[in-house]
């Protein structure tokens, strides 16, 4: 763990605490367990954002993705009756398949990602409108898919499976981005795209690879929050789940200039979030005042991102005048040769 993510996970704590003492139903097992199912279903979500993120991208349409993926899996569950054992996976895909499109869009064409990724927004939403004739998708009474209510909203020794599910993902992502080559090439793209093309590295590939990554966990989070809630109402389903994703991220670390940015940051970023959701909710704080919360929290991320950076190039600045004034008295001590001719 870096400092960032030490002083994260002591806020944590502290805010938990205080939280504990102003409300003790706040210890109560089962707000403890619908936390952790809730930083299950955001994490997940906030992890594909994150690998976006450390390009220098950005992934606006994820809050629609989740409902139009949503919607579809519980027409193909619910509707059509097709094994969920097949729906999941083409789910999984089309997810896959629409990160893929939106890296191209932005790798080939030259797209700004801002802009491609909030028109996926508008068209994504709308989509999920039009597919429900703008009614609401859910499961009929009385059906039931035990495996799958077990694997996407069970609980494991008292545990939600979606906690589990991200404590896994986290693992197998955090190998990808801190322990493989991979991960590296994204660090340096994030950190200067066209010094990184000219050592080498097929930026346009890593990009897309990102944005990938991207719409396969926003999917894999589509379905979680569909069996979730059981009744999707598109319309209304993952707005400004984005703003949460990003919130996360930038909590976690990650700059939103790239090339920064740890996996643990982001999940122990979305336990704040979450942390301090609980708290406007024990405190009977108006449900309507969250995204304010949100807001404000995004804000003091990216400003705390923005003085890190200056104390750190002041540092660096320093530190290069203090090897300059070193080396001076050395090159000034050096033994003068007499001319002889």
């Amino acid at each position: 763990m870096i400092k960032k993510d030490l002083g994260l996970l002591l806020l944590i704590v502290v805010v938990g605490i205080v939280v504990a003492i102003i409300n003790p139903r706040f210890l109560l097992p089962i707000n403890l367990a619908n936390t952790a199912n809730l930083i299950g279903l955001f994490g997940i979500l906030s992890m594909g954002q994150a690998f976006v993120i450390i390009t220098g991208g950005i992934e606006l349409s994820v809050g629609s993705l989740v409902a139009l993926l949503g919607v579809l899996f519980v027409d193909f569950v619910a509707v059509q009756y097709m094994p969920w054992a097949l729906a999941l996976p083409l789910i999984l895909l089309l997810g896959a398949v629409i990160g893929a499109v939106h890296g191209w869009l932005i790798t080939r064409l030259n797209l700004q990602p801002f802009v491609v990724t909030l028109c996926g927004l508008l068209i994504y939403r709308g989509a999920a409108r039009f597919y429900t004739a703008d009614g609401t998708a859910g499961f009929a009474f009385g059906q039931s898919f035990p495996e799958l209510e077990f694997l996407t909203a069970g609980r494991f020794y008292g545990i939600p499976v979606t906690f589990i599910a991200l404590i896994i993902i986290a693992v197998a992502m955090w190998l990808v981005l801190h322990r493989s080559v991979f991960g590296r090439y994204l660090y340096a793209v994030g950190k200067n795209e066209e010094a990184a093309r000219y050592s080498g590295i097929r930026t346009d590939r890593l990009v897309m690879s990102a944005y990938v990554i991207c719409g396969l966990l926003t999917a894999l989070s589509a379905i979680y929050f569909a069996m979730y809630t059981r009744s999707i109402s598109p319309a209304s389903h993952g707005q400004f789940y984005e703003l949460y994703a990003i919130a996360a991220a930038v909590l976690g670390g990650f700059s939103l200039r790239g090339g920064e940015g740890s996996l643990v940051g982001v999940v122990l970023g979305t336990v704040l979030l979450q942390e301090l959701q609980n708290l406007v909710n024990l405190l009977g704080i108006p449900s309507s005042l969250n995204f304010a919360v949100m807001g404000g929290v995004i804000l003091i991320g990216v400003l705390i991102d923005q003085q890190w950076h200056a104390i750190r190039a002041k540092r660096r600045l320093a530190s290069a005048a203090r090897q300059v004034e070193s080396r001076l008295p050395n090159e000034g001590s050096l033994p003068m040769v007499a001319n002889r001719d």
